[in-house]
């Protein structure tokens, strides 16, 4: 152990900064606080405005470590636009809507949303969070069918993107 290291009463450990979250590790968090309301509203119907107070007010739910203004957005952005985001994608299962797990259809929500309205995040990203929400939130397998239908979805609603991203 290195003296800088040593941890007595005369010579304490230098503290070390605690790293701020970087944009993309904020907007992840978003996307799993949000994940969590949209079930919740899913689940019980609850309004909009409750479900975020409740997540805003509550310290357990790391809003400090999410961007707030995304967590806000998605959850009012999915739940607002609920049945044109499952018009978007449902022609694409392979199952009825009804049948999806509610975790993935809240998943296919927030992935939908993002492919559809928000054309600022790249299209691979917004498939990419919604798979690893899927394998921590999800059934076992989940993960590969969320993948296969966002990434059908992305060829629809962002195809000029993916021609530009195949010809660079």
């Amino acid at each position: 152990m290195s003296e800088m290291e040593t941890t007595n009463d005369q010579n304490p450990a230098p503290k070390r900064k605690e790293k701020k979250p970087s944009r993309s590790q904020m907007r992840s968090a978003s996307r799993r606080l949000a994940l969590q309301a949209v079930y919740q509203w899913q689940m019980n119907q609850s309004a909009i405005s409750e479900i975020e107070t409740q997540f805003v007010m509550n310290e357990e739910q790391e809003m400090n470590a999410c961007d707030k203004l995304y967590f806000r957005e998605l959850l009012q952005g999915v739940t607002a636009s609920a049945k044109k985001l499952d018009n978007l994608f449902e022609e694409l299962l392979d199952r009825p809507l009804s049948e999806l797990d509610p975790i993935e259809l809240a998943i296919m929500r927030i992935g939908s949303f993002e492919l559809s309205q928000r054309l600022d995040v790249p299209y691979r990203v917004a498939i990419n969070e919604s798979v690893e929400l899927a394998k921590g939130f999800g059934a076992t397998e989940s993960h590969k069918y969320v993948n296969g239908i966002l990434d059908k979805l992305a060829q629809r609603v962002r195809r000029e993107e993916i021609a530009a991203r195949r010809n660079s």
